[in-house]
């Protein structure tokens, strides 16, 4: 796929300002310390970064799918943890709102997203609730003009940083993924907590937590789309967020490859570069073929994404999945490349290899991917 001239200046503009803003020194500060520059949040804010999709009228860039894919896959070439918060701020955190918010929902909570002032969290997932997300059991019961939150969700991402919550509830729980309705919660709002950020392999720096609701009023004002919805809200907004992990990946397996031909070109044993090497050669073609291929899947993703095409879906995960198992081989053969230098963490691939290990676990595994696709085939 050739981009237009549009698209190709949205991919150096994310790109120049990430080498920019982002050099190597930071980047090996902020793995080693797992403390990320409020700083460099702020300025990616002021980008626009965070509303790459939001409307023009609540503050957004007015971005379609591609755009946003196109920007994630450039900031993780650079960062991956950045291009978390990236991704998290526009897909995750603020899917629901374009999908199901009201007029005054998306001047309340959008419009801070997009303008960089608040940043939000998807809190989904459950101990008991991972791949199965139909089995939350965090549980929403009325009490007047009023909802009472108990429960705990795990594995959130940005949770101790964020402002505020789209939280999944059971509000029927007779009905199965038939009754789970989606609050907007404010995570100052009594009867949260949250608990310790989680010691991570890989993507420091972005802070992971359980939240913990006990007795958390929050109002039906801020209650999201119709009661018992919330699951269909939930599967259409990880559209957009297993788009991002799969651009991620695409920028990420890059990294990885770039760093590969680098070392090869200047790595030399039996007197010569190893890049003369054929089975260097071959490893490095092999990568360059899977990440095309990876890169073709999420651009077509998007597109029919932004077309409502009734088997984005499908395709949505068929980008996932490649693209994350993809990611993780050529990460794998760029540090083989490397050789024992590849695991010693002066070296960038070290890192780059420890951070797109999750991507195939997390907005889904490519195991719950690939049952996502085989049930749109079997329909």
């Amino acid at each position: 796929m050739v981009l237009s001239e549009k698209y190709q200046l949205i991919q150096k503009l994310a790109r120049d300002i990430c080498e920019a803003e982002i050099p190597s020194e930071l980047q090996d500060e902020i793995d080693r310390t797992g403390n990320y520059p409020q700083e460099l949040i702020r300025k990616f804010a002021d980008y626009g970064f965070w509303g790459i999709k939001a409307p023009k009228e609540y503050g957004g860039q007015g971005g379609d799918t591609l755009a946003y894919v196109l920007t994630i896959e450039q900031i993780a070439r650079v960062s991956m943890v950045t291009s978390i918060y990236v991704s998290g701020a526009n897909s995750l955190g603020s899917g629901p709102l374009l999908l199901a918010g009201t007029p005054e929902q998306l001047e309340k909570y959008l419009r801070p997203i997009a303008e960089g002032k608040k940043y939000p969290c998807f809190a989904l997932t459950e101990p008991g609730a991972g791949s199965d997300a139909s089995a939350v059991s965090t549980s929403a019961v009325r009490d007047g003009d009023d909802w009472i939150i108990n429960g705990r969700k795990c594995f959130i991402t940005a949770a101790p940083i964020s402002d505020f919550a789209m939280v999944f509830c059971k509000t029927d729980p007779s009905k199965g993924n038939k009754g789970i309705t989606t609050f907007i919660v404010d995570m100052k709002t009594p009867g949260i907590s949250c608990g310790k950020a989680e010691d991570k392999m890989g993507i420091i720096g972005c802070p992971t937590s359980d939240i913990v609701f006990e007795d958390v009023r929050v109002s039906d004002a801020d209650r999201l789309g119709e009661v018992n919805q919330g699951f269909t809200n939930a599967m259409k907004t990880l559209d957009y967020g297993r788009l991002g992990v799969a651009a991620q990946s695409v920028g990420v397996g890059q990294a990885c490859l770039e760093e590969a031909i680098k070392y090869a070109k200047e790595r030399k044993q039996f007197g010569r570069p190893i890049a003369k090497f054929q089975a260097i050669q071959f490893m490095l073609a092999d990568m360059a073929t899977e990440l095309e291929a990876a890169r073709q899947l999420v651009y077509n993703g998007a597109i029919m994404k932004d077309a409502n095409d009734r088997q984005a879906n499908m395709y949505c995960s068929m980008a996932k999945y490649f693209a994350s198992e993809a990611a993780n081989r050529v990460a794998y053969k760029a540090l083989q490349i490397f050789g024992g230098y590849g695991y010693i963490k002066d070296y960038r691939i070290e890192r780059l290899y420890r951070d797109v290990r999750i991507n195939t676990i997390f907005e889904g595994t490519s195991q719950v991917q690939q049952m996502v696709i085989s049930g749109a085939l079997l329909k």
